[in-house]
């Protein structure tokens, strides 16, 4: 079973919008067994649709369109879709007047040009859910089928969780369950990482199940995905299991979390089962690494706060530093233990350094130093980060947050 997903929307096509659609699609398409090998944006020219929808049935059993389906002038799937079946379009009186009442009871205004929503190719059916005021539209096409759902992300969530995916099983005859573990990694490059693994991957290759996938995120690591199929979702999980265990061997301690979980969050989790709160003191990152921790439900169990020691004289006067060279390991260190200090917490950690574009104390943009100081450990060291100024100050967040994990996993 193939399918296609087709992204409606000139403000694609001029980076007005980004696309998460396809992609979320793309995922959830194979957690479900269905093949995707095309993914393609048109804009708001009925011509280009067709043609695009067209050139989609040619070589996909079922095809899904994003975006489209408002009221508006430049909302022409419903039409592009009509004239690829050869039918007309037909307006559903029951649809009209539920559109009708979603506006009254929300107390929205309503406008005629609201009823084109309830429109629908002649044989096509509305898809149940429905979160907005506009339908989404099952539409076959000989033995194949055109799905049609809203922009919105959350609307076309719920309607392909619904009713687009288990139809789509269901044509498919697929019945078995394709699960994935996405494992998230910081200290690797990805050549590392694929070195390390290459044996194992050539065994799976192999066997066909489970399978690894890399994925580079920038600022937030290197991402490898386990996927199985089995006869259900409890087989596959274990399948996963076994294989985690096997890639956490293979490539150490690298893996700060699973799937969703972030570094900030991993690392307020380990703090929290330690029973051991945490004091910052920032300079480069000028409280990024305070505003992700505080993003976190719950942070205030275990995040003391953080002193953003910008100036010098911040990290003389407040933080008791010695007069000195702020751009070095022994600043770094001693605004560790004056966190520690000041804010009365368990473990202190600090970052001194130069986000640039300019040199500051001969050392090039880029050049950071952490620190940790906590009960019998206190550690200081230098790291060289890549990019642009906000780059700089992002990685910079992530590898403070890891020296951290780092030793509350060594004990």
């Amino acid at each position: 079973m193939r399918c296609e997903i087709v992204a409606v929307g000139t403000e694609l096509l001029l980076g007005q919008i980004v696309d998460t659609n396809s992609s979320w699609l793309g995922e959830h398409l194979a957690l479900a067994g269905i093949d995707s090998h095309f993914q393609t944006k048109v804009g708001d020219n009925k011509a280009r649709m067709i043609e695009t929808i067209q050139l989609a049935l040619s070589r996909a059993d079922a095809v899904i369109i994003c975006g489209g389906l408002g009221p508006t002038q430049d909302d022409i799937t419903r039409e592009a879709i009509a004239d690829v079946m050869g039918v007309k379009l037909v307006r559903d009186a029951e649809m009209g007047a539920h559109i009708k009442n979603h506006f009254v009871r929300r107390g929205r205004e309503w406008t005629e040009n609201n009823l084109q929503q309830a429109d629908q190719p002649e044989g096509a059916s509305f898809i149940p859910e429905m979160p907005g005021t506009a339908p989404g539209l099952i539409c076959p096409v000989g033995d194949q089928v055109i799905y049609a759902v809203p922009g919105v992300p959350f609307e076309m969530r719920m309607m392909a969780e619904g009713t687009i995916l288990p139809d789509l099983r269901r044509r498919s005859g697929e019945t078995s369950a394709i699960r994935s573990r996405v494992l998230r990694t910081w200290g690797h490059t990805e050549s590392g990482l694929a070195e390390r693994l290459a044996m194992r991957i050539e065994e799976l290759d192999q066997i066909g199940n489970p399978t690894l996938a890399f994925q580079a995120s920038g600022i937030e690591g290197l991402k490898v995905r386990i996927t199985a199929k089995a006869e259900d979702e409890d087989a596959a999980m274990e399948i996963i299991d076994k294989e985690d265990a096997i890639v956490r061997a293979l490539i150490g301690d690298v893996v700060f979390g699973v799937d969703e979980q972030s570094m900030e969050s991993a690392v307020l989790e380990m703090l929290g089962q330690r029973g051991l709160t945490l004091g910052l003191a920032e300079s480069m990152t000028g409280g990024k690494v305070a505003d992700r921790l505080v993003a976190i439900p719950g942070a205030s169990k275990v995040f003391r706060g953080s002193i953003v020691a910008y100036a010098s004289e911040v990290k003389f006067d407040v933080l008791g530093v010695p007069e000195g060279p702020v751009v070095s390991e022994d600043c770094a260190l001693a605004m560790a233990e004056g966190a520690r200090r000041v804010l009365k917490s368990d473990v202190g950690l600090a970052i001194t350094g130069v986000a640039g574009p300019d040199e500051q104390e001969g050392h090039r943009a880029g050049t950071g130093y952490i620190a940790l100081s906590m009960d019998g450990m206190s550690e200081a060291r230098i790291v060289h980060l890549p990019g642009d100024r906000e780059r700089i100050r992002q990685y910079a967040v992530i590898n403070l947050l890891d020296l951290l994990r780092r030793r509350l996993v060594g004990g």
